[in-house]
């Protein structure tokens, strides 16, 4: 049986849950373990990649919560064989480096998506380019995406941004209500590639950018790459695999 450590949402189905499995499986220390079950909803999940990236431990979920894409279905039963059939899933974080109003440098990753939003009633007004060549000199619009393939599924499809297989090696530039260049409606970018993005007139329309769960508030430039050394390890259950339920997704009517 491998060692399990436990990350757990605060929330009482995903509590419950966990008094249920310690029974079973009792709890090590993050160091310790083999790998992490993570416990609560997809927010969770990505709590705890982002919590445990240094410890380099592959993380299994199990559904306590809304919507669980990146999830297995709760059930306390036969965990150890679980774990042993589990199918094993590489996924790259996006790393971002924003620069504020003032200068200062901010940097965080991102396992879904790195996205830039109006922070007035203003609609903001950004430049593109793409590996040092400008694409678009001024977008206006609500904000601007880059979603990785295991979060294309998420807020990026929610912009009406395209699903990407997981094998796919490409990101995608999601705008988000895009005023001008009315046709403009995203890019599929190679993933090696960096996007860099320039606030226009940011005092008078000020933008903030989210990195996962970090926000950056009054950005003047942002830089985007895959963080390529930093790959996580997602398990599923094999009638469970995330690549056949982003595949099953674009099919939904």
């Amino acid at each position: 049986m491998p060692k399990i450590a436990f990350h757990v949402a605060d929330t009482p189905d995903a509590q419950n849950a966990y008094e249920v499995l310690n029974k079973q499986y009792p709890s090590v220390s993050f160091k310790e373990a083999d790998v992490i079950v993570a416990l609560g909803g997809d927010g969770t999940l990505l709590e705890a990649l982002h919590k445990l990236r240094p410890h380099q431990k592959p993380v299994y979920g199990m559904n306590c919560g809304s919507v669980g894409f990146l999830l297995n279905p709760f059930n306390p039963d036969d965990l150890k064989e679980k774990l042993r059939a589990a199918h094993h899933v590489t996924i790259y974080p996006l790393h971002m480096t924003a620069i504020d109003e003032d200068g200062k440098t901010h940097e965080a990753m991102a396992f879904n998506e790195v996205s830039l939003l109006r922070q007035t009633r203003q609609a903001a007004k950004l430049k593109i380019a793409v590996d040092g060549v400008e694409r678009i000199d001024e977008l206006v619009c609500d904000g601007i995406l880059l979603a990785t393939p295991a979060g294309s599924t998420a807020y990026n499809l929610s912009a009406h941004g395209p699903i990407l297989p997981l094998s796919a090696n490409v990101l995608a530039l999601t705008p988000i209500s895009a005023f001008r260049p009315r046709r403009w409606r995203g890019a599929l970018i190679p993933c090696h590639a960096q996007v860099k993005i320039d606030v226009i007139n940011s005092a008078k329309r000020p933008v903030s950018a989210t990195a996962d769960s970090t926000e950056v508030r009054n950005i003047q430039s942002i830089e985007i790459k895959q963080a390529g050394d930093n790959e996580c390890t997602l398990l599923f259950d094999p009638d469970h695999h995330l690549e056949e339920r982003i595949l099953k997704e674009q099919f939904v009517v």
